[in-house]
This record gives C-alpha cells, sequence and structure tokens, in this order.
C-alpha cells in the first residue's frame, strides 16, 4: 500500500509531520482531516538510497517478463475476468519482483475505483506510453481485450526483435574482448621477455619486432592509460550524447555506419511501422500517436523527421510531406503510408511494413553474424601472427649467426 509523506498543522497551531499508509492520496487527505489536521503538503513518501532494499536490476522490468505479462493479460481478459482479479492474479504469478510490486499498487488504485490506464500512469518506468495511451483507448471504446491482445503481439515482436540484434552482436563484442585481452597479454608478458634476450644477444632487431617492442613498452609504461582511455571516450560519448547537438550528429554517424547503420535504420522502421500501427488501429488520436512514436524509434534524426510531419498535420497538409524529403525514410515507407493515409488504412499497410523490416531485420542479422565471424578471426590471426613473427624473426636471425 502507497505510503506518504506530510506536513500539517493541528487545531491548536501546533506543526506535525509524518507518514500515512494508504490507498491514494485522496483517502490520505480524508484520514489527516479526520484527525484534526490541516495539511499543508503531502507527497509520496521515496525512501533514500541508504534505506532503500537493494534488487538487482534496478527498476526495470525484463522484455521478456513485460511480454508474459500482457499475453496473459490479454487472455483472462478475454475469458470474461475483471481487471481487478486479472490483474490480482498476474500480480500474485508473475516472476518479476519489480513488476509484482508494481501490480500490487495498480491494484490497490484500481479497486478504489480508478481507471487501468491512469493507475499505470504512475508507474512511467515500467509501464511505457505506448501501454498507457493503447489501454486508455481500449477503455473508451470498451475492446479492452482487443487492445490488450494487439500490445501483447507489439511486444513479442519488440522483443523478438531485439533479441535478434543482441545475437548478432554479441559474437563480435565476445571475440573483439579477448583479442584485447589475449594482445594485452603477450604485449605486457610475452614479448618483454623474448625481447630482452635478444637484446642481451647483441642482434639487430628487425623492423617489425621493434614496433611490437616499443607497443609492448608503452602497454607496461602507461597501463593505466590504456585503462582509462576506454573509459574516457564512453564518457564524453555520454556526455555530447545528452546535449541536442550531440545527440543528432551522433545518430547521424550511426545511421551512416558501414553495415550497422542498415541495420539500425531497418530496425528504426520496423520499430516506427509497428508502433505507429498499433496505436492507431487503438483509435488514439493522430497526434498523440506521431508524439509517443517520436519517443520510441530511438533515433533523434528520425525524431526530427517526425516533429516536422506534425507540424504538416496541424496546418492541415499531408503527413508524408517530410517523410519525403528525408534519406532515412525508404521511400516504400513512404509510398505505402500515402496509401495508406488516402485510404484510410494506415494500421494495415503499417502492420506490412513492419512485416517486411523485421524479416528484414531478422535475414540482416543473420548475414551479418556469418560474415563477421570469419572477419575477426582474420583480424585476431593476424594481430597474434604479428606478434609471433616479431619473436621469430629474431630467432632466425640468431639460429643464422650460429
Amino acid at each position: 500500500m502507497p505510503v506518504f509523506q506530510y506536513k500539517a498543522t493541528s487545531r491548536t497551531g501546533q506543526k506535525k509531520k509524518g507518514m500515512i499508509e494508504t490507498n491514494n492520496l485522496q483517502d490520505a487527505y480524508q484520514r489527516l482531516r479526520e484527525q484534526g489536521l490541516y495539511v499543508s503538503s503531502i507527497a509520496p513518501y521515496k525512501e533514500s538510497v541508504w534505506k532503500k532494499e537493494i534488487e538487482l536490476g534496478g527498476n526495470k522490468v525484463k522484455s521478456q517478463h513485460f511480454v508474459v505479462f500482457c499475453r496473459q493479460f490479454a487472455t483472462l481478459i478475454r475469458a470474461g475476468i475483471g481487471v481487478v482479479d486479472a490483474v490480482k492474479v498476474l500480480s500474485e504469478q508473475t516472476e518479476s519482483k519489480v513488476l509484482k510490486k508494481t501490480l500490487e499498487s495498480v491494484l490497490a488504485e484500481i479497486r478504489t475505483g480508478t481507471q487501468l490506464s491512469a493507475a499505470c500512469m504512475e508507474h512511467p518506468k515500467v509501464f511505457s506510453s505506448i501501454f498507457i495511451n493503447m489501454v486508455r483507448a481500449g477503455e473508451a471504446s470498451g475492446n479492452l481485450d482487443d487492445v490488450l491482445e494487439k500490445l501483447a503481439s507489439f511486444f513479442e515482436k519488440e522483443h523478438g526483435t531485439r533479441e535478434k540484434i543482441k545475437s548478432a552482436l554479441t559474437y563480435p563484442i565476445t571475440v573483439s574482448i579477448i583479442a584485447v585481452l589475449v594482445t594485452g597479454f603477450l604485449m605486457w608478458k610475452v614479448v618483454p621477455q623474448f625481447v630482452s634476450t635478444f637484446e642481451g644477444l647483441g642482434i639487430q632487431l628487425p623492423l617489425v619486432t621493434r614496433i611490437v617492442m616499443g607497443i609492448s613498452n608503452s602497454v607496461i609504461g602507461y597501463w593505466y592509460l590504456y585503462l582509462a582511455f576506454p573509459f574516457f571516450i564512453f564518457f564524453l560519448i555520454k556526455w555530447y550524447g545528452k546535449t541536442d547537438s550531440g545527440r543528432y550528429r551522433l545518430d547521424y554517424l550511426k545511421l551512416k555506419m558501414p553495415i550497422f547503420g542498415k541495420l539500425l535504420q531497418k530496425t528504426a522502421m520496423a520499430r516506427f511501422s509497428r508502433t505507429f500501427s498499433s496505436l492507431f488501429a487503438a483509435a488514439v488520436p493522430m497526434l498523440q500517436i506521431l508524439n509517443i512514436v517520436s519517443n520510441v524509434v530511438g533515433n533523434e534524426v528520425i525524431t526530427r523527421t517526425i516533429e516536422k510531419s506534425k507540424e504538416h498535420l496541424r496546418s492541415g497538409q499531408s503527413l508524408t510531406g517530410p517523410l519525403k524529403e528525408n534519406w532515412v525514410f525508404p521511400p516504400m515507407v513512404v509510398q505505402m503510408m500515402a496509401v495508406g493515409e488516402q485510404t484510410g488504412t494506415l494500421d494495415s499497410i503499417l502492420e506490412k511494413v513492419a512485416d517486411f523490416y523485421e524479416a528484414e531485420v531478422d535475414a540482416m542479422a543473420d548475414r551479418l553474424k556469418s560474415l563477421l565471424e570469419p572477419l575477426l578471426i582474420v583480424v585476431m590471426a593476424g594481430i597474434v601472427g604479428m606478434i609471433v613473427l616479431a619473436i621469430l624473426l629474431p630467432t632466425f636471425t640468431l639460429y643464422s649467426n650460429l
């Protein structure tokens, strides 16, 4: 049950402050008035960092847990079970501790007569704007079961696409980390021992050996810089990405990257189309759809283009006008949207577009994985081979002098 922290004045003028546990803010006000207190301020109680129970994973719900929640919620509502009972069942059986605690809070709210969408709005870190707006539309139209089915399908598709991309990127990232660790170990431990031996014998070292030796000496002498540099670059990019111009330029560079740029563009188009289709099918107002979609595409270049479309729509012009002028929206997407706009079938047309781009992302992720595997092996073999060559060449010189 929610806890509220308040400051109040008694009938005798005495200042009081404390905490009260109740269903909602209105109940808290009522109970304090019954105690003869005049409330000056009241707000939900937030625990300090030192008192808060530490939970691995923070306050986020894993996508697979949320997908299961949406599918089960849709099934329960379609079976004729009431919203209160459905939320109660789901809060008891979910595996996510964060989702369980959130659903218990939502359950307490809707038992007091609050609508489901309004109760979910109090937990924006768990329930996205897509979920809240579609549920609100479902409540208004009386087809909450259909809306929840669409939400379940939407989040399943999103989860599948995200996992596919993660799978494609896991291998190159893992191999790159291993390559860096192996190279660092060779430069730190192996190369110096051999080089010191060769120098003691007075052998003229080849160019390759001298280059590797110079790198090895820098790794040994300035190892802390090698460790600090990646963190410095990471935090520099994070800081730059928080500025408006920096976020736009970084997102532009992401889309222009060889191979990966196309993958990110197709992923953004799939997310844009799927989100737009789901919201439009739920009868969410168009301007509200554009607001939500611009926040979920995950790229500032696309977001700014959608914002221009919103301004066009407000002035009574076509939605697709600004999209045609930007290279990030492929002609197929723009043309399909134009047809859907004219015929009033944007939801079904964009659903087909989303299916197409999700299939494209799957295929490209598989191709990327098969392409990067041999490429990374060659790069790793080249690095290790260069180090081995730097060690063997002086050895051959030593044998030829004997």
